[in-house]
């Protein structure tokens, strides 16, 4: 089936396969490596990416759904090569060890703080219960996701 999608702004047109799933059409066709294979299952979380706005298991996501939508993976957030207050907030935390599971925090907690201005800390450890990190213990995450949110309010 041909589809045609939106990919971190660009237009492309692409033939897949009926069980492909994004995440092989994303890595493997259009060299977008931040989206990580890790379960396979859309348990863990390291292949998330935002589909129209909202955070979705690209390895369970079949390619085919996303014709004539908007995907955005981590490769998509950062404009020009700057980083976006949450990865900066990020780094200021320590908030990446290992960094397998970064791609995939960083695209939900940017569609948590698209949604929600000013999260709570619940909201913000909601948000992540998706998404398995065994480096960070969650909290220099969670910091780093409430420091951008003030720092966008203020």
């Amino acid at each position: 089936m041909t589809i045609r999608l939106i990919v971190n702004d660009r237009a492309h047109r692409l033939t897949v396969d009926s069980g492909e799933a994004l995440l092989g059409t994303l890595r493997d066709r259009l060299g977008l490596t931040g989206p990580k294979e890790a379960c396979g299952e859309g348990e863990c979380g390291a292949c998330t990416v935002l589909v129209d706005g909202g955070p979705v298991a690209s390895c369970i996501l079949a390619a085919g759904s996303t014709n004539g939508r908007a995907v955005r993976t981590v490769e998509g957030l950062a404009g020009a090569g700057d980083l976006t207050t949450l990865q900066q907030a990020f780094v200021r935390h320590a908030a990446v060890q290992c960094g397998y599971c970064t791609p995939g925090v960083l695209m939900v907690l940017t569609a948590l703080l698209e949604e929600v201005s000013e999260p709570t800390e619940a909201e913000v450890r909601q948000a992540l219960a998706g998404n398995i990190c065994r480096c960070t213990g969650y909290q220099q995450i969670v910091e780093a996701a409430l420091d951008a949110a003030r720092a966008v309010a203020s």
